[in-house]
């Protein structure tokens, strides 16, 4: 897990990249939550699925927004946050150019940040999101969605209600071509205390199911860049 800095909207941007030495192995990107409540790139949530993606083949970055950690810049309310994941996301495809596609996730804030970025970047194929804030955000903006993906909610986020993430997932559901695969984990609050385990085994069944036969299964084959 090899420290990189690129180059952002703000200045430079610090994060951690897994490269997949695999011929034309597929990226993903991973955000973190927010930044004002302790959320960085280190955040359990965010490494549990940058591991996922590693094992499953993808060449993997997570990074810290503005702000945070090394990152330079401040807290833009989720404008200049949208603004750092799309040249991390710029940064991921140069140095993967044949890289056959594309997934984004992330956690709370993160997730909502992933999914405006799924908006505006066609080569997007999948998204995962965690624990969305559905109930603190607008998401209005996915309309339509334009990929299918996966959403995890713990049944007692009193944090952000499992009602309104179901309502999310119920307006996504019935947008033409769009599956949403919704999977609550029992007992689990926002922030998945005692639950990890379960997280990480929805996502990389998830993940294994929905990779196309040509992509790398393990990271057997992987290296630190």
């Amino acid at each position: 897990m090899p420290e990189v800095i690129f180059n952002g909207p703000e200045g430079r941007i610090e994060g951690r990249y897994y490269h997949i030495r695999t011929p034309a192995a597929p990226i993903a990107l991973v955000l973190h939550p927010h930044p004002q409540f302790g959320g960085t790139m280190n955040h359990k949530i965010v490494y549990l699925l940058y591991q996922c993606f590693v094992r499953r083949g993808f060449s993997t970055l997570r990074f810290n927004f503005r702000g945070v950690g090394r990152s330079e810049g401040s807290f833009d309310r989720g404008e200049g946050e949208l603004s750092d994941a799309a040249s991390a996301l710029d940064w991921l495809q140069t140095y993967n150019p044949n890289a056959p596609f594309c997934w984004v996730s992330g956690f709370s804030f993160g997730a909502w940040i992933a999914m405006q970025l799924l908006m505006r970047r066609p080569e997007i194929e999948s998204f995962i999101a965690v624990a969305p804030p559905a109930n603190l955000y607008d998401f209005t903006f996915l309309a339509p969605c334009p990929s299918s993906g996966l959403i995890i909610h713990g049944t007692e986020d009193h944090l952000v209600p499992v009602e309104s993430v179901q309502s999310l997932v119920t307006k996504l559901s019935h947008q033409r071509d769009i599956k949403i695969d919704f999977r609550r984990i029992p007992k689990a609050d926002h922030f998945f205390a005692d639950e990890l385990e379960a997280v990480a085994a929805q996502v990389d069944a998830y993940i294994g199911a929905h990779l196309h036969p040509a992509a790398p299964r393990a990271a057997s084959h992987a290296r630190s860049r």
